[in-house]
């Protein structure tokens, strides 16, 4: 089971003083409109998220971690089209409406996905003291990406985690049982908000999930989060030894870490699986929002 911590996640609306702030750079950082289920839990560990995200932020504001995320996402959409097809958008009677949003929410995980899964193996490997970062630490400031989420993108709204609904709630346990997780992803719990769509999408991907070559594709995308990981332009100063002068559970933190680079690769594959419904094979490879250069440059902005 996905391993919480000391204590729950800490939601985006219970975030105080540098669990705030952090919350706050990721969005901004990470061009995202809410802040991922990996960031909230990792939150329990008050001192490990400022800490691990002032690490990790020079690398994830670059054109180089968006590169690589983007890579990512090429990857598991090839795979998943091996897959086969879910049919499940079809088999529904879904107003355009309905069909707009649902798009919209899978593209929103469909970007930020990749981008986690980069993160969370450039985390682990640091905190098992492998070195990240070919360059020097001092790349020029026209390699960085504009911060901010894409007016475009759609809201990170979820249904709660116990939902009222019977069925919903009956969906939940039945994806954190196949899954074996804690705590139900955000992904599952934003198209939730069209509980008639997860279900057909779910009963649909969930056979697929333990199929050999699914497996194989997981494995795939990790391997290449981690080298790419290792290729990042900005060393990163995390490590066991620093968790420990901090006071933190530095067991707990690794195994949470290693459990959720395990989560993310099906993960991606599965949205990359629900979105193949929506979008053809060739506009899904491409980013949903390309990222612009940032007007920073030497001696200020432009």
């Amino acid at each position: 089971m996905l391993g919480l911590g000391k204590s729950r996640p800490v939601p985006e609306h219970e975030a105080e003083g540098e669990i705030e702030r952090v919350y706050h750079e990721i969005r901004q950082t990470l061009r995202v409109t809410g802040v991922n289920l990996n960031f909230r839990t990792w939150a329990a560990y008050e001192k490990f998220l400022p800490a691990m995200w002032d690490a990790v932020r020079p690398n994830a504001q670059t054109r180089a971690f968006e590169d690589a995320a983007d890579g990512l996402r090429e990857q598991a959409v090839r795979s998943s089209e091996g897959l086969g097809r879910l049919g499940a958008a079809s088999a529904l009677a879904l107003g355009e409406s309905q069909r707009y949003h649902i798009r919209g929410a899978l593209d929103l995980y469909h970007y930020v996905n990749p981008k986690l899964l980069l993160l969370t193996s450039a985390v682990r490997l640091s905190l098992q003291g492998e070195p990240i970062g070919e360059g020097d630490g001092r790349a020029a400031p026209e390699e960085r990406i504009e911060p901010g989420p894409p007016g475009a993108m759609h809201s990170m709204e979820m249904e709660s985690e116990k939902p009222k609904d019977k069925t919903v709630r009956a969906l939940f346990g039945d994806i954190t049982r196949t899954l074996a997780l804690s705590s139900i992803n955000s992904d599952y719990r934003t198209l939730a908000l069209w509980p008639d769509y997860l279900d057909a999408a779910w009963a649909r991907i969930k056979p697929i999930i333990g199929r050999d070559e699914y497996r194989r594709s997981a494995d795939s995308l990790r391997d290449r989060a981690r080298a790419l990981a290792r290729a990042l332009p900005h060393p990163i100063p995390l490590t066991a030894e620093r968790l420990g002068e901090l006071g933190e559970d530095v067991g707990g933190i690794q195994e949470t870490t290693e459990r959720f680079e395990r989560l993310l690769p099906g993960l991606i594959l599965n949205v990359a699986l629900f979105s193949l419904d929506w979008r053809t094979p060739e506009e899904l490879v491409r980013s949903p929002f390309p990222a612009a250069a940032s007007r920073l440059i030497r001696g200020g902005i432009r």
